[in-house]
């Protein structure tokens, strides 16, 4: 019997070995994986309470783990639709890093882009290449991608959210790491340098970025609520996100790095979203305020330092009791310069 005597079927399923074994698929068994009609994310709605869960657990590892036995003294938020990949997103690292009082943590680089939001503490510094840099709760801060940088805390216990984009370099097999013993204090540069340099609506006159990130290293909070402030006494907050704003890299108008973008937003006593759909999948902190989000079928309670995650495409409504802020971080820039970023309102869908 020859190949075209057998039934259709058994031709198909007989075709399909025999191409398998020399590394070879059909598309048309695969083109609705490769090319769906909309984003279908293996992320999946994630929230973390910091005060009940998270901050138990990471003291309870200040106590039996030394800053010389780990490489950063850090708990991994991993997304329960991703388990075992210590990823937040499928795009995106976060995890909650503390620095107890006299610590200085090892110093290293890396070829990951990271963010900072600082959660709790007070006094505590960054060095990100020759600059030592403040942090306070509410900061918003930057390590680019393959500065020397170390952590070191002076009076109170401090806590941080970290961002990186370690998914992103590890999909192109582009992660390098190197440690060092302790970068020289004193050969470091004022603090709050970068912002006097780069953050006034001037530039040093023939200076030229050397890459794509942002030169400023520190925003402070006080900054942004400032710039809040401002914009909800002089206007309407918008629809979707109250009054809501992104931190830029003051040389280019984009985003702080090339990969992760960072925004803060405030809702308005009593204020609730319409709904919002994009695809950046955006991992959130509370600064300030309680309040309920609902992501898709999910609803997420949240109240001041918990962090929750939205993932890619999800319809979003937030809602609140009281005046809230958020910060947050997704892929919004990696996905916009790929091309790929989108976004949808939906102005009359409230919480339900």
């Amino acid at each position: 019997m020859t190949v075209s005597e057998f039934p259709k079927q058994d031709r198909h399923k007989s075709f399909y070995e025999r191409i398998s074994k020399d590394n070879l698929s059909p598309l048309w068994q695969r083109s609705h994986i490769l090319s769906p009609n909309s984003p279908a994310p293996s992320v999946v709605p994630a929230h973390w309470d910091y005060d009940g869960v998270v901050r138990p657990h990471i003291f309870t590892a200040g106590d039996i783990v030394s800053a010389d036995e780990a490489e950063g003294r850090v708990l991994i938020l991993e997304n329960p639709g991703l388990p075992g990949s210590g990823s937040v997103t499928q795009t995106l690292y976060a995890g909650f890093q503390l620095v107890l009082p006299g610590e200085v943590a090892r110093a290293y680089h890396h070829s990951q882009s990271a963010v900072r939001f600082v959660i709790e503490g007070d006094i505590a510094y960054t060095t990100a290449g020759e600059e030592r840099v403040e942090m306070n709760p509410g900061d918003f801060l930057l390590a680019p991608s393959w500065r020397w940088h170390e952590h070191g805390n002076e009076t109170e216990p401090m806590v941080w959210l970290d961002g990186l984009d370690i998914p992103i370099a590890s999909f192109f097999s582009g992660g390098f790491a190197e440690s060092a013993k302790a970068i020289s204090q004193e050969k470091l540069r004022p603090p709050c340098e970068s912002a006097a340099r780069y953050s006034n609506n001037m530039l040093p006159v023939d200076w030229k970025p050397d890459d794509r990130t942002s030169p400023i290293l520190r925003y402070p909070y006080e900054r942004s609520d400032e710039t809040l402030r401002v914009m909800s006494r002089g206007g309407e907050p918008d629809a979707c996100h109250g009054y809501k704003v992104r931190f830029i890299n003051p040389t280019t108008g984009g985003a702080p790095t090339t990969t992760i973008s960072a925004f803060v937003q405030r809702f308005p006593e009593k204020f609730e979203t319409a709904m919002y759909q994009s695809t950046d999948s955006t991992v959130f902190t509370v600064v300030e305020g309680h309040g309920q989000t609902k992501i898709g079928s999910h609803r997420i309670k949240w109240k001041p330092r918990d962090v929750f995650v939205a993932p890619s495409w999800h319809p979003i409504v937030h809602r609140c009791e009281k005046e809230a802020t958020l910060l947050s971080f997704s892929d919004r820039a990696a996905q916009e310069a790929l091309g790929i970023w989108r976004e949808a309102r939906y102005l009359n869908r409230k919480l339900v």
